[in-house]
């Protein structure tokens, strides 16, 4: 996996249950995602411009 450094939340997902959501990282070449409540189970990686897809289809 590519090395992310920052990952990021949405802001909708609040200080009493902040856990409950995906982080995301972006790099030059892809997206990470990961469960904010698991951190350590793993992580999507989406090449660049999948994550975009992904999204525009849910």
């Amino acid at each position: 996996m590519p090395r992310v450094t920052t990952w990021r939340k949405s802001s909708y997902s609040g200080p009493d249950d902040g856990n409950n959501c995906v982080e995301v990282a972006t790099s030059t070449d892809c997206t990470a995602v990961r469960d904010s409540k698991a951190v350590s189970q793993g992580v999507l990686v989406f090449r660049e411009g999948a994550f975009a897809e992904f999204v525009d289809a849910l």
